[in-house]
């Protein structure tokens, strides 16, 4: 058992890493409660972990980035409210970061803010998003655009949902896991490369330790900048890519593996920019992001007009230009002044570096 204290100006909260078999009844016992449960894990958890839930206590949704919208929220509400929920109500969230985003959005908002409990399920929510108190609902296709602070009062991580993970979405987990590794500098590289074999065959002991040291590096950067205002933003490193190939895509690349390759496209920016040596961008590439891409790379279906005018809609755009955050021989930086062309020539050149390895079928 681990526990994590995450300092808010909302409100401070924690994060626990063990077995929820601790809490579950707990959790059933609160007043005033309603589950929101994804429609997955509900299906395979119903007659086990979540038995002792009663069906009247039960919301099911389904969580795809379809539904991760205004329209959805708007179910959510409509289900509480007829259920005459009040200020008093506590959501229980179990789920991953799309019904994470979408219930928190929810929480933050109805009443103006009700009490709000979270379980992940995924190893993206378990190691990155279930802290830092992001909500965030998509709009008219676009990736996130809408969206509020709003910490849980308590986060309670089990390793072991991670065993029913299909194969996609663990490797979409991965891909957060190993951006907030190379952030965390050359001795969580280290261990990163070191523990690669077992966490691809889920070794729970170390998805356990990867989740921990995850949860720290990012607490390094959201610490004092809770508002992204400032070194906080640097985490959307591998993201102002990622959220336009998810968006152009239709969410076929999930998000996760859309990060990877924002890396590796904004380690080739950043390379062909003089700020990070061939060396390293090699290294990062080679050891660490490609052999965790497992969604096959078309530029021939990413209409690169497409990815760039969904990057100029990104939320985290200030100036004129496109922004990125890239990775440099030191440290990582973000610039707004990206051009369209950089981002063809990288997405080629990548392209031609995967076809080469044999990645794509």
């Amino acid at each position: 058992m681990c526990l994590i204290e995450i300092t808010s100006n909302i409100r401070n909260y924690t994060a626990q890493i063990g077995s929820i078999n601790e809490c579950m009844n707990d959790l059933i016992n609160l007043e005033h409660k309603t589950f929101l449960i994804d429609e997955k894990v509900y299906q395979i958890y119903q007659d086990t972990l979540l038995e002792k839930i009663p069906e009247e206590m039960v919301l099911i949704f389904p969580a795809q980035e379809k539904n991760k919208t205004l329209n959805g929220a708007r179910k959510i509400i409509d289900y509480l409210l007829e259920k005459s929920a009040k200020k008093n109500l506590t959501l229980v969230t179990i789920g991953g970061g799309i019904l994470q985003d979408v219930s928190g959005f929810v929480a933050s908002t109805l009443y103006r803010g009700i009490n709000w409990l979270l379980i992940p399920t995924t190893l993206l929510s378990m190691a990155d998003s279930c802290i830092g108190s992001k909500t965030s609902i998509n709009y008219r296709g676009y990736k996130n655009l809408i969206g509020t602070f709003y910490p849980p009062s308590k986060v309670w991580i089990d390793p072991l949902f991670v065993n029913t993970l299909k194969k996609a979405d663990y490797y979409s987990g991965l891909g957060e896991v190993i951006k907030l590794h190379i952030m965390g500098g050359p001795s969580y590289i280290h261990d990163l490369q070191t523990n690669y074999a077992s966490l691809f065959s889920r070794d729970i002991s170390i998805v356990e330790k990867s989740i921990y040291d995850s949860l720290q590096i990012k607490l390094s950067y959201i610490s004092g900048d809770e508002f992204d205002q400032g070194r906080r933003n640097l985490l959307n490193y591998g993201h102002c890519v990622g959220h336009a190939i998810e968006s152009v895509t239709n969410f076929r690349i999930p998000h996760g593996q859309a990060v990877i390759i924002g890396m590796a496209v904004a380690n080739r920016v950043s390379c062909s920019r003089g700020t990070l040596s061939k060396e390293k961008c090699s290294f990062f590439e080679t050891s660490l992001l490609l052999p965790a891409l497992i969604k096959p790379l078309h530029t021939t279906e990413m209409d690169l007009s497409a990815i760039t005018e969904a990057m100029g809609k990104d939320k985290k755009r200030t100036g004129k230009g496109l922004a990125l955050v890239m990775a440099a021989d030191e440290d990582f930086f973000r610039i707004d002044d990206l051009k369209p062309e950089e981002i063809g020539f990288a997405f080629r050149d990548l392209e031609e570096k995967i076809v080469n390895r044999g990645r794509l079928v």
